[in-house]
């Protein structure tokens, strides 16, 4: 036994070692090509499988597709608290790791699993109670509302899988190991990817479930996920007596991702209900928006999961320079990177949309919104990566902040204020909210480097 506990130490020894190596002495620039790609790809697995839902939805029924716009809020939320309880587990081992103590990270790791259960179960049950009255909120169509109860409920009770594998993702992604949870994000999608035709057309000699198999066959991709990263990302269980400690650093750290998708969630409802007032395919429009913004959104999504223990490490050694030039290095990146969406929505707006609806006033509605909305993607990279920036060095107000900005003080109201000139006009409420944005982040940057860069503070 005291050899095995021996050479388990030195495994755990030269780990700690090659996380010390790789965040806090590798070029920035190297960092992200090493550990961007496989979160990429990751990414790239989950944008496909959502936009071939919506693929094989649409063509299944025009009502099925609305229906998915108007769930896709609930959905945001319900990653809002899965992803944001995992990120703030990734940033205190990060920088438990930073301070060379890793028998405190694996604490942090071990409260995952209890805290992803709570909240699948708490959330689970409200959504179960709320989805009809959601429904008929959003939309006065029966043929829509039967379609949001039936997908919802199936995606949010049955959401289990989506927590476990969000926790037990960030905990191998705070030790660097990018490839498994990468093979979890494949698995689960080529999962959905074969169930959706699968279950919404019946083939095979099994029933028609129309979008009841589409939920069925996302929420079956989300076990498979886990199940991959279960092996590697469950860890032991710390005492109960030190959960609620554990937990509350967790959500604290947690708590600005938390309030920044959550804050996605009611401001994509908020512009549901403006556009609702327009017409249904003005809603759809926006749906399918937010389904290429999740393809062309990758670079830029990688780039916030890659930079967050890069920055946690490196604040809680003390290292400022290495946070400010890995701030620069990924904003330069994400800027190159995104370009690209800019160009695709700016010049082909029309197949954009027909690539999923047929529908020629859905279609019109977009040829005019998609190129307004492609110009915001520049200012967009610094908006969004700001707030990640501050909450990994440990400064959750300024992000929590960015995020009320632009959520809530600016999104929703802009867009309110726009419509009231026509719909042509809402859709410059996504460039306007994005640069505004932006100047305040670089305003919260200034007073960070003149004065928290001066005397670090521990980020736990």
């Amino acid at each position: 036994m005291k050899e095995k506990k021996a050479g388990t130490g030195h495994t755990d020894t030269k780990k700690a070692s090659d996380t010390a190596n790789l965040f806090g002495t590798e070029k920035i620039s190297r960092i992200l090509l090493k550990l961007a790609p496989p979160v990429m790809l990751a990414q790239l697995i989950q944008a496909l499988y959502n936009i071939v839902d919506s693929l094989f939805v649409g063509k299944f029924s025009d009502s099925g597709l609305t229906a998915l716009s108007i769930i896709y809020p609930i959905q945001l939320l319900m990653i809002a608290l899965a992803v944001g309880s995992g990120v703030g587990i990734n940033t205190a081992m990060a920088a438990k790791l930073g301070a060379g103590n890793k028998e405190k990270s694996d604490e942090f790791a071990g409260a995952g699993t209890a805290i992803a259960v709570i909240l699948w179960a708490v959330f689970a049950a409200v959504c179960r109670f709320i989805m009809p009255a959601y429904a008929r909120m959003s939309t006065e169509s029966e043929a829509v509302i039967r379609d949001i109860t039936v997908y919802g409920r199936i995606v949010c009770v049955f959401s289990f899988g989506l927590f476990l594998e969000s926790i037990w993702t960030k905990v191998l992604q705070a030790e660097g190991d990018m490839k498994t949870p990468t093979a979890a994000q494949i698995a689960g999608a080529v999962t959905n990817i074969v169930l959706d035709p699968i279950l919404i057309f019946g083939l095979f000699g099994l029933p028609k479930f129309g979008i009841a198999g589409a939920a069925a066959a996302t929420v079956a991709g989300q076990i498979v996920a886990a199940a991959v990263v279960a092996k590697k990302g469950f860890r032991k269980m710390p005492a109960a007596r030190s959960l609620p400690g554990l937990s509350k650093t967790i959500f604290r750290l947690g708590a600005p991702n938390i309030l920044m998708q959550s804050a996605y969630t009611f401001y994509i409802l908020g512009l549901n209900l403006i556009l609702a007032g327009f017409s249904d395919a003005a809603v759809t429009a926006l749906g399918l928006y937010y389904k290429w913004q999740t393809f062309f959104f990758i670079p830029l999504g990688a780039m916030q999961t890659c930079i967050v223990p890069v920055l946690s490490f490196n604040y809680a050694a003390g290292n400022i320079e290495r946070c400010k030039k890995t701030l620069a290095d990924s904003v330069l990146f994400g800027l190159m990177l995104m370009a690209v969406g800019t160009a695709c929505f700016v010049s082909v707006p029309a197949q954009m949309i027909r690539v999923f609806s047929g529908d020629a006033l859905a279609v019109s509605i977009g040829k005019v919104g998609f190129p307004i909305i492609g110009i915001s993607f520049l200012p967009m990279v610094t908006s969004l990566i700001f707030p990640v920036f501050f909450q990994a060095t440990g400064f959750g107000l300024k992000s929590s902040l960015l995020t009320v900005i632009r959520t809530v003080l600016l999104f929703v109201p802009l867009g309110y204020v726009f419509s009231r000139f026509g719909l042509n006009w809402f859709w410059f409420a996504f460039p306007v909210t994005e640069v505004i944005t932006s100047i305040a982040g670089f305003a919260f940057y200034r007073g960070f480097l003149n004065n928290a860069a001066r005397t670090p503070k521990n980020l736990l």
